[in-house]
């Protein structure tokens, strides 16, 4: 079973690193985020393609990035370079492999299949890209391709440049598709990331596109400068008020357990299981984050 339906780990920013540049693979041994993707495939020039593997590799297997989730996005397998990616992060020593471009369920078996032949630990988790028209099309069947996938990204620059789409402050082009996504990923018990925001300079917009994710049910952001990572983990970790709620919610069902009352209201309203799960969600999200 994969660490994503297994457990509730703080994804609430996740900071795309290229893996041809050594210098920022050692930077984010030092950032704030809870997670790096160590990229093979946009970030990286084709002629620079071989060096980025051997650089990211050495440095996953150095180790010394702490709490952060590790993952290796490699180039798809239909490239020149997507099998070599593959067998070497198999062994590299990162949490999760990150599959660029799916749109189909046979896509992710293919990939496991070259992970496992190269002696990919259980431990391994594959997330991939949701990024176009047609892997959207069929995101049920891949996030029910098999148990070892944990989770979406996002790909939202590519999935609007193939839906001619324009880039607006509340993403409408975009809802269809980033809703079917969030609806398979629930449905099969994987986590999933929001796109990346590119215009750096506009710090406001960042803010409201990351409370659009919260708002619409992701795990976090990823990101594509470190600037962005503050922000980031401000909006997707539970606030004050919220965590406060929600130990009052749960102390106040476990009281009237006890006592054998079958309706529980706090604060005049009446709380169900479903409330009473959410809220044991938020609380253990909350702890860790704490924990870090």
């Amino acid at each position: 079973m994969s660490a994503a339906r297994d457990d509730v780990r703080p994804r609430r920013s996740v900071l795309y690193m290229p893996g041809s540049n050594a210098r920022a693979l050692q930077k984010g041994k030092g950032l704030d985020a809870d997670g790096l993707i160590l990229d093979l495939e946009d970030a990286v020039a084709p002629d620079a393609k071989a060096v980025a593997r051997e650089q990211v590799v050495e440095a996953v297997k150095a180790g010394g990035y702490g709490h952060r989730e590790l993952f290796v996005r490699t180039n798809a397998l239909d490239t020149p370079w997507g099998h070599d990616d593959l067998r070497a992060a198999a062994t590299s020593g990162a949490h999760a492999v990150l599959l660029p471009k799916v749109e189909s369920a046979d896509a992710v078996r293919a990939a496991l299949r070259v992970l496992e032949a190269a002696g990919a630990p259980d431990d391994l988790d594959l997330w991939v890209m949701m990024e176009t028209p047609r892997g959207i099309l069929r995101a049920e069947e891949i996030a029910d391709a098999h148990p070892r996938l944990a989770g979406f990204v996002m790909g939202t620059s590519d999935l609007a440049k193939d839906l001619h789409a324009a880039h607006t402050p509340l993403r409408l082009p975009l809802l269809v598709g980033l809703g079917t996504a969030l609806l398979a990923a629930r449905a099969a018990g994987l986590a999933i990331l929001d796109g990346v925001y590119l215009d750096l300079g506009d710090a406001e917009g960042f803010e409201a596109s990351c409370g659009q994710g919260v708002a619409l049910g992701f795990d976090g952001k990823t990101l594509i400068h470190p600037k962005q990572l503050a922000a980031a983990n401000a909006a997707f970790a539970p606030t004050e008020a919220a965590v406060a709620r929600a130990r009052k919610i749960v102390a106040a069902f476990q009281a009237a357990q006890a006592e054998g009352q079958g309706v529980v209201l706090v604060d005049g309203r009446l709380v169900e299981n479903l409330h009473v799960v959410a809220a044991q969600r938020m609380l253990a999200l909350h702890d860790a984050i704490e924990a870090r």
